[in-house]
């Protein structure tokens, strides 16, 4: 049982040091849902209606086990070319998917959302434009050799807090948004509903 006002349903170590560096309380509790699953019920949506879908039901489905509790749920897609991209299975997978996104510009839409007693009342997104550079073959090798397995745990292959940062030309958007949490649309929402000081 949680003690705290607040969780995040998300395991993920970069959105819970972006929230403790926030200064925010908070506990942990991971989402038990199957996203791909999830998104065959959803039919046809747009990538950044399947952030916030996405999102929304992870915030809804940790609130559902700690009704008292706010529960912050995020998400993340990529679009490229109108196209939702998913995480890539293995370092083959990080090979092609760099190709593909080499010399283009993709989107990262960051999802998240707001729960209290297993229903979501409020959603936003924050979106980054992310412009990749020309990539040689040989630099995809290098970046693959020193980046490890790692990277496969973004769907773009790619952590620009790291070595990712070097596949790009151009970045519009803030670091949050990127890295899967849009703190200041959250810190904003968390002002207005009082749960920290204006």
């Amino acid at each position: 049982m949680s003690h705290k006002p607040l969780i995040l349903a998300s395991l993920s170590p970069f959105r819970k040091s972006i929230l403790e560096n926030a200064g925010l309380e908070f506990d942990v509790e991971g989402a038990k849902i199957d996203e791909r699953e999830l998104e065959k019920t959803l039919g046809k949506i747009t990538p950044q209606e399947l952030a916030k879908k996405l999102a929304m039901k992870k915030a809804e489905d940790v609130s559902s086990r700690f009704p008292d509790a706010l529960v912050i749920g995020c998400d993340q897609t990529l679009e490229l070319e109108g196209n939702a991209l998913h995480k890539v299975a293995n370092l083959e997978g990080v090979r092609d998917r760099l190709f593909s996104l080499s010399s283009k510009t993709h989107y990262l839409h960051s999802g998240i959302a707001l729960a209290k007693a297993g229903k979501a009342d409020w959603v936003g997104l924050s979106t980054a434009k992310m412009t990749v550079r020309s990539l040689s073959p040989e630099f995809i090798d290098y970046y693959i050799d020193k980046a490890g397995e790692d990277v496969q745990s973004s769907v773009g292959a790619y952590q620009v807090e790291g070595l990712g940062i070097q596949l790009f030309d151009k970045i519009d958007g803030d670091y949050f948004t990127i890295i899967g949490l849009p703190l200041l649309l959250l810190l904003q929402k968390l002002r207005e509903t009082g749960i920290i000081i204006r």
